[in-house]
């Protein structure tokens, strides 16, 4: 299990995850769910070569990796729009929906419910319908990257 955000753990847990990307090729893309979002969007604006990023129920303000979107790096972000990982207190969905509106090549997709892992089929959040249609988009935005 990971530590919880606001702690010294959390964070350094998120370099750890970060560092084992240092043997990995420049030009992939990047992917994360939840907490794996975080290493994932760290990544894919932070190495130079990257080819996009898919955010699965979480993202954070660009800021918080100390710059903007970088420019041509397109984006996917899937949340369930009554998951209460992603509404307030917590920004992840208002935060996706700045990136859908400026950022060249960012999509956003919400799907009905209050799921949080809705993807995953190994937990009880799983949503077969929403995953399906998630499967769907991720495969068509790799295989529109060039």
């Amino acid at each position: 299990m990971l530590p919880s955000p606001g702690n010294s753990s959390y964070c350094l847990t998120i370099v750890a995850l970060a560092l084992a990307a240092n043997g990995l090729p420049n030009d992939i893309v990047y992917a994360g769910f939840s907490l794996g979002a975080m290493p994932a969007q760290m990544l894919a604006q932070t190495r130079t070569g990257a080819r996009g990023a898919l955010l699965f129920h979480s993202c954070v303000p660009p800021s918080e990796f100390n710059g903007p979107w970088p420019e041509g790096v397109p984006l996917q972000i899937h949340m369930m729009d009554a998951d209460e990982w992603v509404l307030p207190p917590n920004e992840d969905l208002a935060v996706a929906r700045q990136l859908d509106e400026t950022i060249e090549g960012a999509q956003l997709f919400v799907y009905p419910g209050n799921r949080h892992l809705f993807a995953d089929n190994s937990l009880p959040d799983y949503d077969e319908g929403a995953a399906a249609l998630l499967t769907e988009r991720v495969l068509t935005f790799l295989g529109s990257i060039e």
